[in-house]
């Protein structure tokens, strides 16, 4: 089973940094196919390392194709491979991504990146009567040592309806509750990253364990699915 993402791929994003224009990706295309389809492949063993320690229902593969038709950056091409693995819902919330781009700027992310303003309301209202048990499970060493700190968008002070001197408003304020983890090119093309995405994505569990819970429950702990 192939874990290593090939050197190919990553060369083939440096060269198009710098051609990144529709002759020179047509006349290159047929190369491009054959790097993707390996690294498709990759993205799939993955997946199938996920679903012996977790039920993922759907990998979600991104295109090369930039939409330019609201943006000031007209480039036509992205310049790196992604790829998203969504949990069985509705009982099992959040989800992962895989980013591969040359130049060291290659990561791994999970948590919940745009939930909806009920998932979000709901969040908010658990950490508002009880913080205690999302902190413990964040700030655990074996947890920290892989995933280091929540990141993500979040409001100025307070949502609406929420007190800013919370002792919670640091979790309370937040939009989003991502996780990140970078690798060098180095890492992405030894013969053990996806092994060790997998085993980074296998620490995650009691986060998403308990957001789950949360999320699948009214503020009574009543199952709401």
């Amino acid at each position: 089973m192939e874990t290593a993402i090939p050197k190919e791929a990553l060369t083939f994003f440096k060269r198009l940094e710098n051609n990144n224009n529709r002759e020179w990706f047509n006349e290159h295309k047929k190369e491009f196919k054959a790097i993707e389809k390996d690294v498709k492949q990759i993205y799939n063993n993955l997946l199938g390392l996920l679903n012996k320690h977790d039920a993922v229902d759907k990998l979600k593969m991104f295109r090369i194709y930039r939409d330019v038709r609201f943006s000031k950056n007209k480039l036509p091409y992205k310049t790196h491979f992604g790829g998203s693995f969504h949990r069985n819902k509705p009982e099992l919330r959040g989800g992962y991504y895989l980013h591969i781009a040359p130049n060291n700027q290659s990561f791994i992310a999970t948590g919940f990146w745009q939930p909806n303003k009920e998932d979000l309301l709901r969040i908010r209202k658990e950490f508002e009567i009880d913080d205690d048990e999302i902190r413990n499970i964040i700030t655990q060493e074996s947890f920290k040592s892989v995933w280091g700190t929540i990141v993500g968008d979040e409001v100025k002070t307070a949502p609406r309806g929420f007190d800013k001197k919370h002792p919670a408003i640091d979790l309370i304020k937040k939009k989003q509750y991502i996780f990140t983890k970078t690798y060098t090119d180095a890492q992405v093309t030894s013969k053990d990253f996806i092994d060790d995405v997998d085993k980074n994505f296998k620490a995650i569990r009691p986060f998403f364990d308990y957001m789950s819970d949360v999320l699948t429950t009214n503020l009574n702990g009543e199952s709401i699915i």
